[in-house]
């Protein structure tokens, strides 16, 4: 079965920034190219950092808390680093330098649980070489959701059904709405039953899945080949 991968969804066209980016020129780009996070390249051409909108808004912050007389006293949240990101005033001085990248061939999976783990709204996506290759959202990976449902319903059938399983396409029926598959009808051995769902629910774009099944042999009380003892000649 093959699954998806960031090079599938990610995007190309990538407005990035360098280090030397200026306060105003980020805030401008952020709300012209309505981007939620921006790529930041160093002196090498290879990704230094990523700024994120929110990064911006830890100087309204502070000037609001200065506008009220708190500056002086610094309060608690505004700890070194944070102050120091909300006085910046370019990109290099603002951005996040300890960036979650992944390559283009990581599964859309792995990169949801990335993004899910580091709290991540963004993720640069390198190449081999070190150069930006792209970038991946939660808007990205949300697309293989949009698939359609003939093309999950005939992958179910060729990659699940007949390759991998191996069992009769024909005696079985599957219905896919929105995403939402439902199996129907007669699978070869009674062991395959437990397997469908959990390989139907793993193609990229199915919401869920239910399956009501029967089945031809029941293979449950037939030795395996690893539990079969080895009839060898005594003295052997």
């Amino acid at each position: 079965m093959k699954h998806r991968t960031v090079a599938d969804v990610m995007t190309t066209d990538v407005v990035t920034v360098t280090t030397e980016t200026r306060f105003k020129d980020l805030a401008a780009l952020f709300v012209e190219q309505k981007v939620s996070a921006l790529p930041v390249f160093g002196r090498n051409g290879t990704v230094a950092g990523i700024v994120r909108d929110t990064d911006l808004l830890k100087k309204e912050e502070l000037q609001h808390d200065l506008s009220m007389g708190l500056g002086s006293v610094r309060p608690l949240r505004w700890r070194r680093g944070v102050h120091a990101v909300a006085v910046g005033s370019v990109a290099g001085e603002v951005m996040t330098t300890r960036v979650v990248t992944v390559t283009p061939d990581v599964s859309l999976a792995a990169a949801a649980r990335l993004m899910d783990k580091h709290h991540a709204t963004c993720l640069p996506v390198v190449a081999c070489d070190g150069t930006l290759a792209g970038v991946v959202t939660p808007r990205d990976l949300l697309r293989v959701f949009l698939r359609p449902d003939a093309d999950i319903r005939d992958e179910i059938f060729r990659d699940v059904l007949d390759n991998y399983l191996g069992t009769n396409p024909v005696l079985l029926d599957v219905d896919v709405r929105h995403g939402e598959v439902a199996v129907t009808g007669e699978v070869e051995r009674k062991s395959m039953i437990a397997l469908v769902l959990p390989l139907v629910r793993a193609v990229d774009g199915v919401v869920d899945a239910t399956a009501d099944l029967s089945y031809a042999v029941d293979d449950s009380h037939l030795p395996t080949a690893a539990s079969k003892t080895p009839s060898w000649p005594i003295g052997a």
